[in-house]
């Protein structure tokens, strides 16, 4: 499941994310030059979600993606949701 450490420790150890306001998870916003390279993003992260049984909520309009990270089950954010948002930014 992932250590807990919070949103706030998460936002911390990452770039341009920030903390969602009515509970303990981040979000952020990529943008990309069209809706082909935002769904061509979406199905890399679609893939290393399924990796780590891990899952994004998101939602997606033309060139834009917002995504928002937390651990269910833990009730908040943890270090999946840390790693997920790294892989997010390598490959945005």
């Amino acid at each position: 499941m992932g250590e807990k450490i919070g949103a706030e420790t998460a936002v911390s150890r990452l770039t341009g994310w920030v903390m969602a306001e009515h509970q303990d998870a981040i979000e952020k916003t990529f943008e990309f030059k069209d809706f082909s390279e935002a769904w061509a993003f979406m199905n890399r992260v679609a893939l290393k979600a399924e990796q780590m049984n891990h899952h994004p909520e998101w939602f997606n309009v033309y060139n834009k993606v917002k995504v928002l990270l937390t651990t269910h089950d833990a009730n908040g954010v943890t270090t999946l949701d840390t790693e997920m948002a790294q892989f997010m930014d390598a490959i945005a």
